[in-house]
């Protein structure tokens, strides 16, 4: 069994000075206190040795839980009330079927495959979530907090980042499940460090930063250069006082940060603004699209899991209004993806994952008199995207019956969905992690790599 101790990184010193009361001393605004522990993060992945495979994930997640029916596994034969608004088209793949929404989709079919049998049974978006993030089902937990590490939090203890100088755990534009930041997301009991690396702000505005790696207003790389000087003078008679070392080690991580900020290659990756128009064009003009286009280039860049939040998903009302918006940005922005990546030779190192915490009840709704009619909540049989990361495309994997209300075929766990990825990551399926008491916490419960997708 392969143990990994959690509890051994701190980020307070041995005078009981925590580092961000430290840099509060003569050096703020030179690095963010979460640019310095993601580094810390990578710093002790490094140490336990990097995974088997050098891919990464792409996490696209469908916040709020979108409908299998109308995506996905679309049941044409069914009554009126079950089968949906729209029609099935085919695909560049033999035997599988898509919503009409999906024209390009269609096209790049036999670059991904469909997961038709996932099940978690719940019918509430926390728990949901939580199993679907965490592999947990944790029943009783505080809603608003995980008591297990999620996907992301795991991957990148174990892998670190890929390249030198990238938080290898990132969310664009935040690490938000059903309102709860991070969420599901994070990293609790691996530490806040373990958490993800969040954007912020909207990737298709004009004026897009990253906050955290633009140096504060007023000031320029050159003066950050020269608070830098300053500090390193100061550390530097403090030195001569200080016989621990904890001044040696702080030097190291700040000075990753510092470099983030004032250096060219993390900025570049997140510039999204570097992109050719007709690029950034293929993938929407639209907070999704960009989202997207921006994950892809993080991950040429070294970043080993990022998530995409792509929410509005909980259509219980109104389904059809959503669905025609929703769509087609979804179509647009996966395709690109799928498409960008074979183009670069990155089509078996980064896996694409597109889903959300359950699916939507197979019959209609009546709009629960807030409108026109929509689906509810449904974790009986739900459907997810799997593509690139050494998957084979153009399958369909498991099945419904013929209306879309459970599994007939090859049911799949939400601890056989974080099996999966961890394979493609290159993870040992049996690690375990010690928590905050120094017990060994599998990563994994009874879960089993979905075969079928390799």
């Amino acid at each position: 069994m392969f143990r990994i101790d959690a509890s051994r990184q701190s980020s307070t010193y041995c005078d009981g000075m925590s580092r961000r009361s430290f840099l509060q001393i003569g050096v703020s605004g030179i690095a963010s206190a979460s640019l310095a522990d993601v580094l810390r993060a990578k710093n002790a992945s490094e140490r336990l040795g990097h995974a088997k495979k050098d891919t990464s994930v792409i996490l696209i997640w469908l916040d709020g839980g979108p409908s299998h029916m109308d995506l996905w596994d679309m049941k044409p034969a069914a009554p009126a009330e079950y089968r949906g608004l729209w029609r099935p088209i085919s695909t560049n793949a033999q035997g599988i079927e898509i919503s009409e929404f999906f024209p390009k989709k269609a096209r790049n079919a036999d670059k991904f495959s469909i997961v038709r049998s996932l099940c978690n049974n719940q019918t509430h978006h926390e728990p949901a979530s939580r199993q679907m993030l965490t592999g947990r089902d944790n029943r009783g937990a505080d809603n608003k907090r995980a008591k297990y590490p999620s996907i992301g939090s795991i991957a990148t203890k174990v892998c670190g980042s890929r390249r030198p100088g990238i938080p290898p755990y990132i969310s664009v534009p935040v690490a938000s499940t059903i309102g709860h930041v991070p969420g599901y997301l994070g990293a609790s009991y691996l530490g806040i460090q373990h958490d993800p690396f969040q954007t912020g702000g909207d990737p298709n505005l004009a004026d897009f930063q990253i906050k955290n790696l633009t140096p504060p207003t007023g000031i320029n790389v050159q003066r950050l250069e020269n608070r830098a000087g300053l500090r390193k003078q100061l550390d530097k008679w403090q030195r001569q006082v200080d016989k621990s070392n904890a001044f040696a080690a702080m030097d190291k991580f700040d000075q990753q940060a510092f470099d983030l900020v004032a250096g060219s290659n993390a900025r570049k990756a997140f510039d999204i603004s570097l992109e050719d128009d007709r690029d950034r064009d293929r993938y929407g003009r639209n907070s999704w699209g960009q989202s997207t286009l921006l994950a892809r280039r993080l991950v040429e860049a070294g970043a080993t899991f990022v998530t995409v939040h792509c929410g509005g998903w909980d259509s219980h009302w109104e389904l059809e209004a959503s669905m025609k918006n929703q769509l087609p940005q979804l179509d647009a922005l996966v395709s690109a993806l799928f498409e960008d990546l074979a183009d670069r030779g990155l089509l078996d190192q980064v896996m694409v994952v597109v889903g959300g915490e359950f699916g939507r009840t197979p019959f209609m709704n009546t709009g629960h008199d807030k409108g026109k009619p929509g689906r509810d909540h449904w974790g009986n049989t739900f459907s997810c995207l799997f593509g690139g990361g050494g998957v084979q495309g153009g399958q369909i994997v498991g099945a419904s019956n013929d209306r879309g209300e459970y599994v007939t075929d090859r049911l799949v766990t939400p601890s056989d969905f974080h099996a999966t990825i961890y394979h493609a990551l290159g993870v040992d399926p049996e690690i375990h992690l010690l928590d905050l008491a120094g017990r060994p916490v599998p990563a994994v419960v009874d879960g089993n790599v979905i075969a079928e997708l390799f």
